[in-house]
């Protein structure tokens, strides 16, 4: 696969890059190679099911490893935007219904998988941030494993927000993509993250949140009693993501220092946090 003339599209949590030939190269972090074969498992399962997802290149070795970092090759989607509410509701919808996966074709999510080692010894943040962000954790644990039991298990994205479901301009249904955290889990999980935005950030207006509830089917997340839980977790998530990119970017390290004092009680909602 030629890399020449690539050119960066996207560096996050994955880097990806615009190659010739119509080609994606998306490379993960060091040591995520497990991460990378389930992407790429979950883009062949939904293929193989009708879903419009992003689809793998064929012929390719999958995933290449290049200096400890899974690299893996995908077909450039065609011009498209993200999703409204009302169609990512449609989307999370249709997933939500698929029959379950054979066991083991996907891991069990949990929601607060390595959140703790993420700033349990993060220098960054001050010690009693640090205990704060502890307790949070132990706290939202003890909270999830009584509700556990009394969800529903469904394949879920894992992470669903209105950039990983994209419409083509040209038209078509609107298109799957960063499968990296699907699996099985509860389908709370995928729908409380646009609930998030619009109750904790004001990213959405109401309308906008009561038309992806209805596209969804009905379910609104703020109003269930396990709401507050699954909502903090995912903020802990997003502000553990920034902080880990603090330590090769100084913006990084001043936004994960807000999110965290967000989370500490120190800045009052809406809270407004940059995008990383």
């Amino acid at each position: 696969m030629s890399t020449t003339d690539a050119t960066l599209i996207r560096d996050g949590m994955n880097v990806l890059y615009r190659l010739a030939g119509g080609v994606v190269a998306r490379i993960g972090p060091a040591g995520s190679h497990l991460v990378a074969e389930r992407h790429l498992r979950a883009s062949r399962w939904l293929a193989d099911r009708g879903v419009p997802v992003v689809r793998t290149v064929d012929g390719v070795e999958q995933p290449t490893s290049v200096g400890g970092r899974p690299v893996t090759w995908w077909m450039r989607l065609p011009e498209h935007r993200p999703a409204t509410p009302a169609e990512l509701g449609a989307t999370l919808r249709r997933l939500h219904r698929l029959d379950l996966p054979e066991a083991g074709v996907f891991p069990t999510v949990d929601p607060l998988e390595g959140v703790r080692a993420a700033f349990d010894g993060e220098t960054l943040l001050a010690e009693g941030d640090r205990d704060l962000l502890r307790d949070l954790a132990d706290r939202l644990r003890v909270e999830y494993r009584a509700l556990a039991p009394h969800l529903p298990l469904r394949l879920i994205h894992g992470h669903p927000w209105q950039g990983n479901v994209v419409v083509p301009l040209g038209g078509g249904d609107p298109v799957l993509l960063d499968l990296d955290q699907m699996g099985v889990g509860p389908p709370e999980w995928d729908l409380v993250s646009l609930a998030v935005d619009h109750t904790d950030f004001a990213r959405i207006t109401d309308a906008e949140y009561r038309a992806f509830v209805a596209a969804y089917g009905g379910d609104d997340m703020t109003t269930w009693s396990g709401y507050r839980t699954l909502a903090t977790i995912r903020e802990l998530r997003w502000a553990t993501f920034v902080l880990g990119k603090a330590r090769a970017s100084p913006e990084a390290a001043a936004e994960a220092r807000h999110r965290v004092a967000c989370l500490t009680g120190k800045v009052e909602r809406p809270w407004t946090w940059s995008a990383f």
